[in-house]
């Protein structure tokens, strides 16, 4: 095992510390007494956590694609499994993110939430103590135990202190999340039958036939489809983001839904590469169909949570385009999207927060022609705004931009569809703006009552709500000018990520194009293109050696750039037509 970590340490278990400290603050809290004194604690142990994770980035190594600060003990032995924790550098800003968001749910939810407010506190510990393991777990036993311990407290978010509509999103949230698990679970328990092991450094680059690859690509994918999530099962979403408190709201655009994607880049595409390739145009084209139904449906919302809710299945549309492009710059794209997206939408959110607090209202209408009331206020909103479109200079642009220059790389018709999708944005965005800043909507609810009723519902941000709203605006504009020092942490192990996934081109494993040489590939007999003679279950020295010379493909790479196939045949040769993969 030692083979896949790099000997990067601080001298004591940071990822442990930073998985403990919220569930110790939890504990600590169940003791305190008034609303007060419990938002000031959770707000300092979440500061206390933000702190802490800022040397795990600071003394990350970017030259290595080994996973770094890592910790290994003997779990249950019997069934191999360890409580394993390692970042790299799919990992390594999520986590930062989680860490760095956390505390801004508090600051938002200082004057909403004024009922069971222990009970809301002890959920928001629990649930990032629960999305940290995710980012962090090198096990596939360790990794189910945080991903199903974030479903309650999320459950429980929208349940008690959600909207009118409550019950029915947080069942709603419940049942999909649920029946992603279960799929998850199927393919945890085909892998380890399979590999024997349930460390996933260990599952990589085995070679697995591709009939295995083919079914557990198709558990591990609907999973993560669900909770990115996906058109068609992106049903669930609108509703609990509109019901969600805005700490939910913020926690969900922020984090949750980046568990689905950074899923396809842990599992799908370093285990079951070929499966991941033949089955790329599937999810291209789910992608651009995500990107283009967000941007649609989002036009002709008249709640602004909603609006945005929409947005964020056509922002996640983009991630998904620039993972399944399976280049060095699309999956650079969408890691540095899926950091974006989190820091912008959790941004917008708590800016439909703070007008909420208001108006106690989420209608465009209600909230119409607020710019000379609340001047600071519509400039944050206009930057978030922004943002959110792919404006140059903010931080989206930097990541739509390399997730479009891999498409155009790749396939050029998945490219020509995804450029829409863009433009809708500009254009939903841009009229929420003019609507909300400037446009009079006389005859309702505010403007019945004259300026001055205006006036004094809609006061400027306060001290609380600048600060929060300034710490997402600096990130904002330090990524979209200076995006480098970020990029730089993922450039490897992405390059690394793409090297390994095309390695099974020239393995031959993948089938021919067509219903013929699936049937072949699948085993069902006849034809060309079935998976290698080679394909049952290789020799254990044989994967461990596969495993350890695909983590050091780029260690010479200075850039860490890989050629996009490789070097490799066309994927056009390779992999079906459909999409032009």
């Amino acid at each position: 095992m030692s083979a896949f970590f790099a000997e990067q340490s601080l001298g004591y278990p940071i990822l442990s510390i930073l998985i403990f400290l919220p569930i110790a603050g939890a504990l600590v809290s169940l003791f305190l007494q008034g609303d007060k004194v419990l938002k000031s604690w959770a707000f300092a142990v979440m500061v206390a956590e933000a702190l802490v994770s800022i040397p795990l980035f600071n003394n990350f190594d970017p030259s290595t694609v080994k996973f770094q600060f890592t910790e290994l003990t003997p779990w249950v032995q019997t069934f191999h499994m360890n409580y394993a924790l390692g970042v790299d550098g799919i990992s390594i800003l999520l986590v930062m993110l989680t860490t760095f968001v956390m505390p801004l749910c508090i600051l938002c939810s200082w004057k909403y939430i004024e009922k069971r407010v222990k009970e809301f506190v002890f959920a928001l510990f629990i649930l990032e103590a629960a999305m940290i393991g995710v980012f962090c777990a090198l096990d596939l036993v360790l990794f189910y135990v945080f991903w199903e311990a974030m479903l309650i407290p999320m459950y429980l978010l929208i349940a008690i202190w959600g909207g009118d509509n409550k019950a029915y999103a947080s069942l709603k949230f419940f049942l999909y999340t649920l029946a992603g698990s279960v799929l998850l679970l199927v393919a945890i328990i085909a892998l380890y039958l399979k590999a024997g092991t349930f460390f996933i450094p260990e599952m990589m680059g085995r070679g697995y036939p591709f009939a295995f690859q083919f079914w557990v690509f198709l558990a591990f994918a609907l999973a993560f489809a669900i909770k990115v999530p996906m058109f068609p099962f992106h049903t669930w979403l609108p509703a609990a983001h509109v019901e969600a408190p805005t700490a939910g709201s913020v926690i969900l655009a922020a984090v949750l839904l980046k568990m689905g994607t950074y899923g396809f880049l842990r599992f799908c595409l370093p285990i079951t590469p070929s499966a991941a390739l033949y089955l790329a145009p599937v999810f291209l084209w789910g992608s651009i169909a995500s990107i283009l139904y967000g941007g649609f449906i989002a036009l002709g919302q008249k709640d602004i949570k909603k609006l945005i809710a929409y947005s964020s299945v056509g922002h996640m549309g983009f991630v998904t385009l620039g993972i399944f492009l399976m280049n060095v710059e699309g999956i650079e794209g969408a890691l540095l999207q899926m950091i974006n997206h989190g820091i912008t939408t959790g941004a917008l959110f708590i800016c439909i927060g703070i007008i909420y607090e208001r108006s106690h209202s989420r209608q465009i209408k209600d909230n119409s022609a607020i710019g000379s009331f609340m001047p600071v206020y519509v400039a944050f909103l206009g930057l978030f705004s922004l943002s959110s479109l792919g404006f140059p200079g903010t931080n989206s642009f930097v990541g739509e931009l390399l997730v479009l220059i891999g498409a155009f790389k790749q396939n050029k018709l998945v490219a020509s569809f995804a450029i829409p999708g863009a433009l809708l944005a500009a254009t939903y965005m841009l009229r929420l703006l003019q609507k909300i800043i400037w446009d009079k909507d006389d005859g309702h609810g505010h403007h019945d009552h004259g300026e001055g009723g205006h006036a004094h519902h809609f006061f400027d941000v306060n001290l609380r709500e600048f600060a929060t709203l300034t710490f997402l605006a600096f990130f904002v504009v330090l990524i979209g000018l200076a995006p480098k020092p970020f990029i730089s942490k993922i450039e490897k192990s992405v390059a690394n990520l793409v090297n390994q996934t095309h390695a099974d081109i020239a393995s031959g494993s993948l089938p021919e194009p067509g219903w013929n040489g699936f049937k072949a590939g699948m085993g069902f007999g006849g034809g060309h293109g079935a998976a290698p003679s080679h394909g049952g279950e290789p020799v254990h020295g044989e994967e461990a050696k596969t495993g350890e010379h695909s983590t050091e493909t780029v260690n010479e790479n200075a850039h860490g750039e890989a050629p996009a196939h490789g070097g490799e045949p066309a994927p056009q040769e390779s992999a079906p037509s459909a999409g032009g993969h």
